[in-house]
Order: C-alpha cells, then structure tokens, then sequence
C-alpha cells in the first residue's frame, strides 16, 4: 500500500510541475511598462544616497536608524502608497549607540594616523589620553602573569597579528556559468542547511575562547583604557577594517542565549573597544616585540541613548478583489557603523523602495496587497523581521528539525510570498528555491523575460543569514535572489568600506525591476503562491 501511495504522490507531484509550466502566465505588458520606468526615471541611486550618504550609518536603534527611516515611511507615503508606518516591535532591542568623536594616532616611534574604528555600544574615554601601548603576548594563560600590575593606564593590543599577502585575485567577481549550472542542479540530498545548524566547538577552539576570556578578565582587573584588536579575517587588506558590537566577556561555557548584549540597557560596564586595520595594527605588535616604545593619543567619545523597542518600516499597495491576501518584499533597513551601510543594506532597501515606486507608477491596483518591509535589528538576529512575522503570522517555537511546534495566526492562511535582498549590490541571477520544489516552475516562468540579462538560475539550495528565513521557519514562501558576489564578501560585508561609490547602478536597476514584476506576478496569479 506504502508504495502504490508513493507511485501516486510522484506521479502528482510531476503532474502538478507540468501543469504550472503551462499555466502560470507571465504579464509581459506590465513588464514592459515597468522597465521603461525604470530606464527612463530610476530613482534607486538617489534613494541609496539619501539612506548613505545622508542618514548612514543606521545602526539598529540609532539616530541615524532612525532618520532613515523616517525617511523611507514619509517617501513611501509620497508615492501614494498607504499605511505607511514606522512598525514598533513587542519587545526591547535596548541602547541606541552613535560615535560623537574619535582619533588615534601612535606618536611614538613616529607619528601614525591610524586607520581604525569603535565598536558599536563601546564606552568612551575622558578627554584626550596619550600613553604607552603593551602588546599581551600570550599563548596560554599562564602567559598572562607577566602583565600583571604592568596595563593600569595602558592601551592594550589583545589579538594576535594577522597575516597579509598582496592580493593576486580581483576584489569584484560575477558568477560564472559552471557554477550557476551547480546551483541548478542541486537536488533536496545536497542543498543547504536552513540556517539553524549549530556547530559545537573543537577542543583548540574552546582552549582560544577560554584564553580570550582570560585576556579580557586581566584588561578589566588591570584598569587599561581601551583595548585595541586586529581587524577580523585575513580577507580585509589594504586599510579596510570590519568592526561590529562591543565585546562582553563571558566564559566559553556560558550558552549565548544567557549572554547579555552590548546594547541591553543591563548591559556591566565594559572597556572602550577599538578595531585597527590589520596592516597598522601588525605594525605596532612588531614594534613592540622589537622591544621598541610605542605611544599612542586617543580621543574617543560615543553617545547611548535610552533602551527602547525596536521598529520597522511597513507601507502597502492595497490589492483589489484578493485584498485581503498579502503578498511582501523587503530588506534590512539597520546596518553596521564603520561604513554607511551601502551593500549591506542600503542596497536591498533602495532596490525595494524603488520597486514600489515601479508599481505605483503603473497607475493600476493589483489583486492582492503588496507590502514592503525595511526591517531593524537584522544585523544583531533578524530581530526585525522574525518580531513582525510573529506579531502578523505565527511562530516556531523549536529551532531544530522536525519542525513540529509551528503556531499560526489566521493572516498566515492569506499570505502568499515573501522576497528579498541582501547580498550586496550585484545583479540578480535566480534565486533560491528553500526546498520548495513547487515554486521552481512558478519561478522559471517569471525569470522568461529575464534571461537574456542573465537572470535564470533556480535552486533548490538554501540560503541563510538574512530575513526570508523568518518567513521559511514558520512554513511561509520566503525567498532570497541569487547575486552576483561582486565583493560583497570580501571588501564591504560589515567594513569601514561599505559606502555609497560600491554601489553598481545598472545592477541595483535590473533588481528593482525583478523586483517589482515578481511582486505584480504574485498579486495578480490565480492562486496563492504554492508552499513546501
């Protein structure tokens, strides 16, 4: 019996994926219209300025968080779109966090101005401090006794150096067609985890986070006046830093769900912490092992602002007969602090935003609703976006296979699909299916009109990290485009380089037009979009 109901389910399964090829239409009118619009009146450069250059950084909660998006709900409402709301959560994210002032410079051996940036929620210093720098050499924690008695004062570098090569590959690539092909023909067996896989760590890496732990202890206990540390990861060369939040210490076997956040309002008391890029701070760890004095001048005074729930940004195009049926786009409005938040995620939001634009200026309502969501907190776990999908449409309450303790809220049933951006600035090339084998032929048939630029790639992979994933953990179509990676990965992913000149215009315009047909696409098919 199991297997003549096994035969059945394949033989509807394929059934079903033939009759969507055949079925699903293509609206190649509106299309039409909508790349004409945007050829011809694009306003996605000028919104990425305004998020950049004018209200950038927007860290999450922060003025600059905050001015952005206000202005995104009062643009939206300019264009006509309705409801246009900054969306509070149900919960605290905690502190707000800006930079006022800061400077670093090693004035001894010889003046350097040092390339190098705060990390978000550290406290600052009093006035101007100029002092000696010590280096903590240490390979065990028996190392560490040495120091005892000798950092009260001091500017501490923690990390160890960095190794840097000269760079013989180029910084900005574009998929190729071998691995697009790879992507294509990934089956359920090989595609990628959902996002929620937890890896324990080996026994080197736990003695490196128990060492790490001790550092920070003798720091705290000694009275040093900031800590300095080498910019993560060997990719960031040439002056480029990657600087996220201050650090609080904690022992390594203290799970992360018990630790306290650097912008919780009940956040202890913690050193200023300054990021450094990796060739200046090797610099100064050489100098120092050469036995050579190092001193450095620091100013550095940073402003918090009170504790407060988060927000997002959501506005609507109201549909018509199918009204009460949504259909939804959206990216992280909130980024990391050292750049102005450019690739990751201005990018995604102006993209979004002009999306929007593209439909309203076709001077007709679609069937469904369409609503965008800039979303907060995505940088620090997706807060944003997950805090809205719980208050709208349900929640998981376990985060590991099988997926048995989903609870919906009636909206769930209405909601059709959810897209998104955030991988930087390159143009779309497919995109990820989640597993969900029944959106493939609804995808392949919206991506027609689009292949001859080079968008045609479905996946059954996975893909993680960013917010359609809080739409997927509850059982909602939610997907994530395929990117070209330019050098999303390896220059401005969360770096003092993620700015506004990074921007590739032609591919934010060929997303935003993708964007807005597969949001017109959605609200106007016959059905809801299909699901897992």
């Amino acid at each position: 019996m199991k297997q003549n109901l096994l035969t059945i389910s394949l033989i509807a399964l394929t059934a079903s994926v033939v009759l969507a090829q055949h079925t699903e239409k293509v609206d190649t009118a509106t299309f039409s219209k909508i790349k004409k619009e945007e050829m011809s009146n694009s306003k996605v450069m000028e919104i990425l300025s305004m998020l950049t250059d004018v209200h950038g950084p927007r860290l999450t909660n922060s003025p600059g968080h905050k001015r952005a998006a206000e202005y995104a709900r009062s643009t939206l409402a300019s264009w006509g779109l309705q409801n246009a709301s900054i969306d509070q959560w149900d919960e605290e994210f905690g502190r707000g966090w800006q930079l006022k002032k800061f400077n670093l410079q090693m004035q001894e051996p010889t003046t350097l101005q040092v390339i190098s940036h705060p990390k978000a929620w550290s406290p600052g210093i009093k006035g101007t401090v100029t002092t000696e720098v010590v280096y903590l050499d240490a390979k065990t924690e028996a190392d560490l006794e040495k120091y005892k008695g000798k950092l009260k004062g001091k500017i501490v570098l923690l990390s160890a150096p960095v190794a840097v090569k000269p760079g013989f590959k180029p910084d900005a690539t574009r998929l190729n067609d071998s691995l697009l092909l790879k992507m294509a023909n990934a089956t359920l067996d090989n595609s990628g985890n959902d996002g929620f896989f937890f890896r324990r760590p080996s026994g080197a890496m736990l003695q490196a986070m128990k060492l790490s732990y001790a550092k920070w202890q003798l720091c705290e206990k000694e009275g040093v006046v900031a800590v300095l540390e080498a910019s993560p990861g060997s990719r960031l060369e040439d002056g480029t830093i990657m600087v996220s939040a201050a650090t609080i210490p904690y022992p390594p076997d203290v799970p992360f769900d018990k630790r306290v956040r650097a912008q919780s309002a009940n956040a202890p008391k913690i050193l200023p912490q300054v990021v450094v890029s990796d060739e200046h701070y090797n610099r100064m760890v050489r100098l120092v092992q050469k036995g050579i004095p190092v001193k450095m001048e620091m100013t550095l005074e940073t402003e918090f602002t009170p504790a407060a729930n988060g927000f997002n940004v959501i506005a609507e195009i109201p549909g018509t007969d199918l009204k009460d049926e949504v259909v939804m786009i959206g990216a992280h409005l909130d980024s990391w602090h050292s750049g102005t938040g450019a690739t990751d995620n201005a990018a995604g939001s102006a993209v979004m935003m002009e999306a929007m634009r593209l439909l309203k200026s076709l001077g007709v309502s679609p069937r469904r609703t369409i609503r965008i969501g800039l979303w907060g907190g995505e940088e620090q776990g997706l807060i944003g976006s997950r805090n809205y999908v719980k208050r709208t449409f349900g929640q998981r309450h376990d985060r590991m296979r099988p997926y048995d303790s989903i609870e919906l809220k009636p909206a769930a049933a209405k909601f059709s699909v959810y897209l998104n951006m955030d991988n930087g600035t390159g143009k779309y090339r497919g995109i990820y299916l989640q597993e969900n084998e029944a959106a493939g032929p609804v995808f392949r048939m919206w991506f027609k009109p689009f292949n001859k630029m080079g968008a045609a790639t479905i996946t059954l992979d996975n893909t993680g990290g960013t917010d359609h994933q809080s739409f997927d953990a509850i059982g909602l179509p939610g997907f994530q485009f395929i990117q070209d990676p330019i050098e999303y990965g390896n220059r401005t992913h969360h770096t003092s380089m993620d700015v506004y000149d990074k921007a590739i215009e032609d591919d934010l315009k060929h997303n935003a037009m993708i964007t807005a047909s597969f949001a017109w696409q959605a609200a106007n098919r016959d059905g809801l979009f299909p699901r897992k």
